[in-house]
């Protein structure tokens, strides 16, 4: 029989080693901060900012750190789709070309860089005021939006009116843009989706037409806020003058070329090499390939060729002088007749066997 005293003792250490669990628990959750026994404290403000992803002044951590970044690591990133990154340089050099050509003036076009974002983050940081164009994907059925800041806008319009070189734009604030300002834009705008157009050509053809313009980002939602998107952004020089350009394009625009731009190329030239064209074709014709001569084809019932024994002689249809039949991979290919060449059997070809195209 159990001693009494020991089970009381028993019963007592567990009842220290649950309360310390429920301690532990506590203090692990910072819900228990009146009994400092247990280990148990509150987590303060700066302690919450940073699981939550937020600096002292309330901002977001540059880092993501914290819950804001596992709730952003499904973001998809740009790099998975490696096309994208040669249509948008393919697209810098045309721009280049084509801006100097409207504005009769040096114009340089950098690609700063590529990034995948929420596309409602993007609208809360665009910098105001600025001029948002609404295109339309049109083979894509959907839509892409172009942003155009302020000193871009203010210099595109001193450019195109005759303003003198070497000078700063000069910046008006607190007031809306002009009707002649919006107008210049949208010209330019409308050479730059050109532009897109063609740097996408090689790779699928897709026509982007203007659709409006906005100051206003609210009016510009074309995706919901937690939809990805591609966020390009370019810079354009004008010698002492200039901005920068931003494209944006959901992965909902893009999805029906997604397997298009997952393709990779070798060097930088577009859809084709033909460097790797050369070797390729030098390895084709160095390869060996199994050719079949048949001199004649007969049908049997499967009994009869289950009942042949060795010895036994299957008659052809086919005379001393019939034609012989080459086949590769069981396509024919040739026709000849059939001699001898010293000890070797040997087919003359005489005959090039052209198939038909097949017509859906």
């Amino acid at each position: 029989m159990a001693d009494p005293n020991d089970e009381q003792a028993m019963a007592d250490e567990w009842a220290a080693m649950a309360e310390g669990d429920d301690g532990a628990d506590a203090a692990g959750w910072g819900l228990d901060a009146a009994d400092p026994a247990n280990g148990g404290r509150v987590l303060n403000q700066d302690e919450i900012d940073s699981l939550l992803g937020f600096d002292a002044a309330g901002g977001k951590n540059a880092d993501k750190s914290g819950i804001r970044a596992i709730i952003n690591s499904a973001l998809v990133s740009y790099g998975r789709l490696p096309m994208l990154e040669i249509v948008f340089d393919r697209l810098v050099r045309m721009m280049s070309t084509s801006l100097r050509n409207f504005t009769s003036d040096n114009v340089e076009v950098s690609l700063d860089n590529i990034s995948s974002i929420r596309f409602g983050e993007y609208l809360n940081s665009i910098p105001l005021p600025a001029i948002l164009a609404v295109f339309r994907a049109e083979e894509w059925d959907n839509y892409g939006l172009l942003m155009v800041e302020s000193n871009l806008i203010y210099s595109i319009v001193d450019v195109l009116l005759g303003g003198r070189k070497g000078t700063h734009a000069m910046r008006i604030e607190g007031r809306p843009y002009t009707t002649i300002e919006r107008n210049l834009v949208e010209r330019m705008i409308e050479v730059v989706l050109k532009d897109m157009k063609n740097a996408f050509e090689p790779l699928t053809p897709v026509d982007f037409t203007f659709d409006r313009l906005e100051v206003n980002p609210r009016f510009a939602t074309i995706a919901r806020e937690a939809n990805a998107a591609i966020l390009v952004k370019l810079r354009i020089d004008m010698e002492d003058r200039g901005g920068r350009l931003e494209l944006i394009l959901p992965y909902a625009t893009i999805e029906p070329v997604r397997e298009l731009l997952l393709q990779m190329f070798m060097g930088e030239k577009f859809g084709r090499d033909t460097i790797w064209e050369s070797h390729l074709a030098t390895e084709l014709w160095q390869t060996e390939v199994q050719i079949d001569a048949v001199l004649d084809e007969l049908t049997m019932p499967l009994g009869e060729v289950m009942t042949l024994k060795v010895g036994q002689t299957i008659m052809l249809n086919s005379g001393p002088d019939a034609s012989v039949e080459l086949r590769c991979g069981g396509i024919p290919m040739l026709r000849g007749k059939m001699g001898r060449i010293g000890p070797s059997i040997a087919v003359k070809v005489d005959q090039n066997i052209r198939r038909a195209k097949v017509t859906s």
